[in-house]
């Protein structure tokens, strides 16, 4: 019978982990329990919480019709900070948290405009992570003209973050050359219209004078500066996912009006599939039919506030937990997380078990350095007996409801190393009902798995560590245990964690660098399996710190070194020696708070993309790296991955846009991981050191900032967003470590097949120079993003379509002359093409697969396209037309060859084409010329209005 219940349980929580974080149900339609949290930085103000009201109250109703009368809001948990007044209108918080909420309200530490945006970053379908709004966003209705109205914008924003839908407009192309020649915004769909006008990057008040736009001769496109203003009135009702902000736009685009042209993320990550045909395959979508004559009821709010943090440490005692040195190592954990972790006014409390629970100390509130010494004197150091995981999940909650009187937000921490003697499934129900967070660390290869849902239903998290004395994993995982309040500035930040099994005189060196957003409560930890080493750790003035000015702790085997007020800025470099004759481990821990209240800390989050792997199917890394809210481009980031039986794999994380990242250079860091060595439970830690060029950018994904409208035929601009003073996105060196938790693996391929095709090239990249085609991109793996590729297959056509879906039978560019490099590595190629005639007007698409050295074909990539169109006049600053209907000719191509086997030299046919044709060309300009100087009365142009 418990097996039965066990195997349901580990079904649902399948199930569930696709999910994400997010805890939101959907019930007949209706999403409920939406968490949008307020962050304590953000000053007591209650206007913020009705605004957030009303932007609900407008969205559920432009959200219902968006989705065909499927979808609606029914209800929305405002999660207070605990830094604001305590109200009787507040309900105590349960299990959520600002770190798992779906809609976060901040203010960036730097000032860069009020963007509505998410943070999302997997594959096409995927949820996003959070969704962001500024109180400005909120509360000043200036906004509305740019972003159009709050409750448009969440619904666009919820696409994102619900549907793993893209963006259809790019601020990085934001023009493009169609098959027709003419130059378009990029945009869903193309019958939206409007004017193409050059606006000043700093254009507010008088001092802004927009101007009609001109062509870049280089590109064929407009010049920079130039924007897309649509016309407020429009005949179209899509595309949310390009303009919400248009009265009549209040569609997605589907299949009959999808831009398959569009240089936009929708079609590189979605593979040219509208917005539409994406939600309308979405769970949420297939489970509701239509609502006909239903009247979408007013959503309920609930106010939800942070308390004080209750947490229990819930520690297995029973006899497996003397071997392996694992009493030893939960102590000195245990006492990492007592000393330098857990925050200033926490209340703690401890519970041991085996067969039965003690509870060694009830609540203490820490307020200084004494509540934490009389804590670490009670940190249990023996072992013997069975495992009872009910019985000190209950002796937990007993402590955590004396806070209060109910357990209800408070947290417990359960460290166990064996599979439960009893049924683990009969206090399940009880977790769930008293609202506690339950999280969980799993040491050895042993530990039992029957919690799994349960840590994720209670927003708990979920870590392992192996019996290797030299990972540091339980201490990784104590470290990993902060306030998940969105108080970044209080919480401890790990800078390093390392550890090596070390001969007679063999020593362990590294450099930490304490960087200028923290330095307060440094502490440098070794810790050792033996004795002692030599310690030498030398500050960036010179000075120079001995293990004689270390604390040592023969219990916890460690020497601990507090640097007092804020520590020097710079490199801090250590060197741990083995003075003894035999090996031993030795290991450094090094935490840091933020050196400033009001500057966030840079910081590193890591995961998987999924918790169970039960096909052996690729997994995919992700490390978030991130200054508050901006996100950090340009870092070194490895991920280590470690299997219970303490087999080891590292890992070099990317951000270049390709493989499995998704967008270039936006803080994201991502690899797939394949080689599964064993089934069972596997941990991840990311370490994270500055590059060169690391520094700040913007967050992507941003809703569009609109530059301007016409109205009427006149032409309205907004102000510029703030330009960032450069020197402010600059970061110094830095370093940091994080445990990304853990994942279960129930399913191994062996070793010897070759099962994985080479990732899909996502960046392939063309343009014209002379009478040669030029092509770039990041070259892809064998094995996915790992290894080299055997050879390409270049295809090439004067329609995208073919290409897209008919790409064997396009015409084959011979590549055999190049042979693909590392995985990562930038690839060009230039060809001249035979029986082409490169001439102005020209636009060619090209798109390559990649082949492994078993025949496997990797997706077919990104369509590049290659134009040139030399400009004649000043294009005029007439309103866009609606695309004709008419089919582009298509131009009949033979095989091409390398540039290697053409010359490119023209023949006397060819000379004298182009002679006749330009003075074709000369003629009807010069009729042109003479139709407008007899004109009378001169076409009338948009007022620009300021």
């Amino acid at each position: 019978m418990a097996l039965k219940k066990f195997c349901v349980i580990i079904l649902a929580f399948e199930l569930f982990s696709a999910s994400q974080c997010s805890m939101v149900k959907i019930n007949n339609g209706g999403y409920e329990d939406i968490v949008i949290a307020i962050n304590p930085r953000i000053p007591e103000d209650i206007e913020v919480i009705e605004k957030i009201k009303d932007m609900v109250r407008e969205a559920t109703h432009y959200l219902f019709d968006a989705t065909k009368k499927r979808l609606f809001i029914k209800s929305v948990k405002i999660l207070i900070p605990f830094t604001w007044t305590a109200s009787p209108n507040y309900i105590k918080s349960q299990t959520e948290t600002y770190n798992e909420a779906d809609v976060v309200i901040e203010t960036p530490h730097l000032k860069y405009g009020d963007d509505p945006y998410t943070l999302q970053y997997g594959k096409c379908g995927e949820p996003g992570q959070y969704i962001h709004f500024t109180p400005n966003f909120l509360k000043d209705d200036k906004m509305i003209d740019v972003y159009g109205p709050r409750g448009r914008v969440f619904v666009h924003e919820w696409a994102h973050f619900r549907w793993g839908v893209y963006d259809e407009y790019s601020t990085e192309t934001p023009y493009y050359i169609a098959r027709n020649g003419k130059v378009e915004a990029t945009r869903c769909s193309t019958d939206i219209v409007g004017v193409n006008m050059k606006i000043p990057s700093q254009c507010a008040g008088n001092s802004c004078k927009p101007d009609f736009c001109l062509f870049n001769s280089s590109t064929g496109l407009y010049e920079d500066e130039c924007f897309f203003l649509p016309d407020k009135d429009q005949f179209v009702s899509d595309s949310l996912m390009y303009l919400q902000a248009l009265p009549s736009v209040s569609q997605f685009c589907d299949k009959t009006s999808h831009n398959t042209e569009a240089p936009n993320l929708q079609n590189s990550v979605c593979g040219y599939r509208s917005t539409w045909e994406v939600v309308k395959n979405s769970v949420d979508i297939k489970s509701t039919a239509p609502l006909n004559n239903f009247i979408v009821p007013e959503p309920s709010f609930t106010l939800l506030q942070h308390k004080e943090r209750v947490i229990t440490l819930v520690l297995d005692v029973s006899g497996s937990m003397g071997s392996n040195s694992r009493s030893e190592r939960l102590y000195q954990a245990a006492e990492v997380f007592i000393i330098q972790i857990i925050e200033n006014n926490a209340s703690v409390g401890l519970v041991e078990f085996s067969s039965s629970a003690s509870i060694l100390s009830h609540l203490v509130k820490i307020t200084g350095e004494k509540e934490r010494l009389n804590l670490k004197a009670r940190i249990p150091k023996k072992a013997s007996g069975g495992t009872n995981v009910c019985q000190g999940i209950r002796s937990g909650i007993q402590v955590n409801e004396r806070f209060d009187g109910s357990a209800a937000g408070t947290e417990l921490v359960l460290l166990s190393d064996g599979e439960d003697n009893y049924d683990t499934n009969l206090c399940v129900s009880e977790i769930l009902s008293k609202g506690i967070i339950l999280h969980f660390i799993a040491l050895g290869p042993q530990a039992s798995e029957a919690l799994n849902y349960t840590v994720q239903k209670t927003g708990g998290l979920y870590f392992s560590a192996s019996d290797r004395l030299d990972a540091n994993g339980l201490i990784d995982a104590f470290s990993s245990l902060v306030s998940r309040n969105g108080d970044t500035t209080q919480q401890a930040i790990q800078l390093e964690s390392r550890g090596l099994n070390l001969a007679n005189s063999n020593c362990l060196n590294g450099t930490v660098f304490i960087d200028s957003t923290v330095g307060n409560d440094t502490f440098f930890l070794v810790t050792w399996q033996s004795a002692v080493p030599a310690i030498t750790l030398q500050d960036p003035t010179g000075r120079v710190y001995k293990e004689t000015h270390f604390s040592t702790d023969q219990a916890s085997k460690s020497s601990r070194l507090q640097i007092p007020g804020t520590a020097e800025r710079g490199p801090w470099i250590y060197s741990l020696c083995n003075k003894l004759s035999t090996t031993q481990s030795i290991g450094i821990t090094v935490n840091s708070k933020a050196a400033d209240e009001r500057i966030p800390p840079v910081t590193v989050k890591a995961h998987m993309d999924k918790d169970i792997n039960n096909d052996g199917n690729p997994m995919v890394v992700y490390a978030s790296v991130s200054q508050g809210l901006l996100p950090v481009k340009g870092a070194k980031v490895t991920a280590i991955i470690e299997s219970a039986t303490g087999n080891l794999e590292t890992i070099e994380l990317l951000d270049n846009g390709a493989g499995a990242d998704i967008v270039k250079d936006d803080g994201i860091y991502t690899r797939y991981f394949t080689t599964f060595a064993v089934k069972g439970r596997y941990s991840l830690k990311v370490r994270v050191e500055s590059g060169k060029k690391s520094r700040l950018v913007l967050p992507k994904n941003r809703a569009l900032y609109i530059p301007g409208y016409v109205e009427n035929g006149t032409i309205h601009v907004n102000p510029s967003k703030p330009e960032i003073n450069d020197e402010d996105l600059n970061l110094g060196e830095f370093s940091r470590t994080a445990s990304g938790g853990s994942f279960l693996v129930n399913n191994v391929v062996s070793g010897s097949q070759d099962i994985y095709k080479p990732e899909k090239i996502t960046d392939l990249k063309a343009k014209i120079e002379g009478s040669a085609v030029v092509l770039s991109w990041t070259a892809t793996g064998d094995d996915l993003d790992k290894g080299n590729a055997a050879l390409y297959d270049l295809r090439m056509d004067t329609d995208p379509i073919e290409l897209r879906d008919n790409f064997n039978t396009t015409v084959q560019v011979n590549i055999s002359s190049l042979k693909p490099q590392l995985s990562g590595s930038a690839e060009t190629f230039t060809f001249v093409p035979q029986n082409v005639v490169i001439e102005n007007g020209i636009v060619l698409y090209f798109a390559i697969v990649a082949i492994d050295k078993v025949s496997h074909r990797s997706d077919i990539s990104n369509i590049a396209q290659a134009a040139l169109v030399i400009p004649t006049t000043t294009p005029a600053p007439t309103t866009t037309p609606a695309p004709t209907t008419t089919t582009p000719t298509k131009t009949s191509l033979a095989p091409i060859t390398s540039s290697s086997n053409n010359s490119g030299k023209l023949n006397i046919t060819h000379l004298t084409l182009i002679v006749c044709s330009a003075v074709i060309i000369i003629c009807v300009i010069i009729s042109i010329t003479i139709c407008i100087v007899s004109r009378h009365k001169k076409p009338r142009k948009p007022e620009m209005k300021l």
